[in-house]
């Protein structure tokens, strides 16, 4: 009797699927999870370039504040564990966090396809465009990206992240400075050594707080460009990703995300 080609290809498939599924179980059993390893010593290690308010911020005695810290520490409560922040820089983000320095990373990371290729992003926690920051008198001249590229235009930006990548892929008239310190870039547009600096729009709003009257966000609810911060995890560990990502879920729906983002950038 002739077996229909159907039965045939049914068969092959079970035939392969039986032998397959024993080399997966041999893999998953010999790669541990990030969550695992975090589980047994009790230490959740975390990148952060520490230079970024409201999301992560290093203090001079050494320690780690913001947003991102604390949601950092919730997780690691979570896990059974304690959070251990290891200082980055933007530029070294991708290398020290593909090399191993660390078990996930924070501290405002926005979700970029360049960083997807080599990494794990949880759920976004925050839509945060990018935003103008600009001195306030010059609201009404900086509403657009074109306003922005004009040759008497003095744009100013950070090294090594998503806010570097957006000015050279949309300046091409403007006079860009990549300033390598992050945390006196704002100081440059108050002295009027710069004229304009595109981030999230979650910073722009804390520098206008910390400025007030001096620098202004300029239409922090309608951004130049879309993004989201997520935190960064290792590629393929899925269950890394599921633990975070329901943490995450259950965070937000009981308020705790609300409480923290509420106590750093309102």
């Amino acid at each position: 009797m002739t077996v229909p080609f159907a039965a045939r290809a049914t068969a092959a498939a079970v035939m392969a699927l039986g032998c397959l599924l024993p080399a997966m179980a041999q893999t998953a059993a010999a790669g541990e999870s990030t969550l695992d390893r975090v589980m047994k010593s009790g230490v959740l290690r975390a990148c952060a370039p520490g230079d970024y308010k409201p999301f992560g911020f290093l203090k001079p005695d050494g320690s780690f504040e913001g947003m991102d810290i604390d949601l950092g520490q919730s997780l690691a409560a979570a896990m059974g564990a304690k959070l251990q922040p290891v200082k980055t820089t933007w530029a070294n983000l991708l290398a020290d966090f593909t090399g191993g320095q660390c078990d996930i990373a924070l501290g405002g990371i926005s979700v970029t396809l360049e960083r997807q290729k080599r990494v794990f992003f949880s759920a976004p926690y925050m839509v945060n465009g990018k935003t103008p920051i600009v001195r306030c008198e010059d609201v009404a001249r900086y509403q657009s990206v074109a306003d922005i590229d004009k040759p008497e235009v003095r744009a100013i930006a950070n090294p090594g992240g998503s806010n570097e990548r957006f000015a050279k892929a949309n300046y091409k008239q403007a006079r860009l400075t990549i300033h390598t310190d992050n945390l006196t870039i704002f100081d440059e547009l108050a002295q009027r050594r710069a004229d304009v600096f595109v981030t999230e729009a979650a910073e722009a709003l804390v520098q206008q707080k910390l400025h007030p009257g001096v620098l202004c966000a300029v239409n922090p609810d309608k951004p130049l460009q879309y993004a989201e911060n997520a935190i960064m995890l290792p590629r393929g560990d899925v269950a890394m990703k599921a633990f975070v990502d329901q943490w995450l879920h259950l965070a937000k729906a009981g308020g705790e995300y609300q409480r923290i983002e509420a106590k750093w950038t309102r």
